[in-house]
C-alpha cells in the first residue's frame, strides 16, 4: 500500500468515527481507482457494483447479527470476532448483542478494559482463517 492510499483509508476511518457510520463513497471524495486499490488490498470490501462500501473491518456498512453499543454510538460487526474488536479499535468499553447463527440464542457480552464479560463463551469459525478472503462478505 502506498502512502497516497493510506493517507485515503486513514482518511474513511476518520470519517467513520466522526460521522458514526461507514462514510458513502461520496463522503470519502474519493476516485474510484483508489478505492479499488483499497478493496484489492483487503483495506476494505466494496459492494460487487462499487456503489458503497460494505466493510471498513471491524465495521459493517450493513446490518448484521453483531450489534455494538460503544462509545455512545451503536455499530455494526463483520461477524462476532469483529463486533468484539469494535471497542478495541475505538479505544472504549462497549457491549455487544448477537445472535447465535447455531442456534438462535442472543448473546450479550460486554467488553470492559479489552476483555470479554462473560469469558467463557466459545467462537466457531467455519473456515480457516487463510480462506477467509475467498469470500470474505460470506466468511
Amino acid at each position: 500500500m502506498d502512502e497516497h492510499d493510506r493517507e485515503l483509508r486513514n482518511r474513511i476511518y476518520a470519517q467513520l468515527v466522526e460521522l458514526g457510520r461507514v462514510p458513502t463513497i461520496e463522503e470519502t471524495g474519493a476516485d474510484d481507482e483508489s478505492l479499488r486499490r483499497l478493496h484489492d488490498e483487503h483495506a476494505l470490501v466494496l459492494e460487487p457494483d462499487g456503489s458503497a462500501i460494505r466493510m471498513l473491518s471491524p465495521f459493517s456498512g450493513v446490518p448484521t447479527p453483531y450489534r455494538v453499543e460503544a462509545a455512545g454510538r451503536s455499530w455494526f460487526g463483520n461477524c462476532v470476532w469483529d463486533a468484539l474488536g469494535i471497542p478495541a479499535a475505538l479505544g472504549v468499553d462497549g457491549h455487544v448483542s448477537a445472535t447465535c447463527l447455531d442456534c438462535g440464542e442472543t448473546l450479550e457480552v460486554d467488553v470492559i478494559a479489552g476483555r470479554p464479560e462473560p469469558d467463557d463463551l466459545v467462537a466457531h469459525f467455519l473456515l480457516p482463517a487463510g480462506r477467509w478472503w475467498d469470500d470474505i462478505v460470506f466468511t
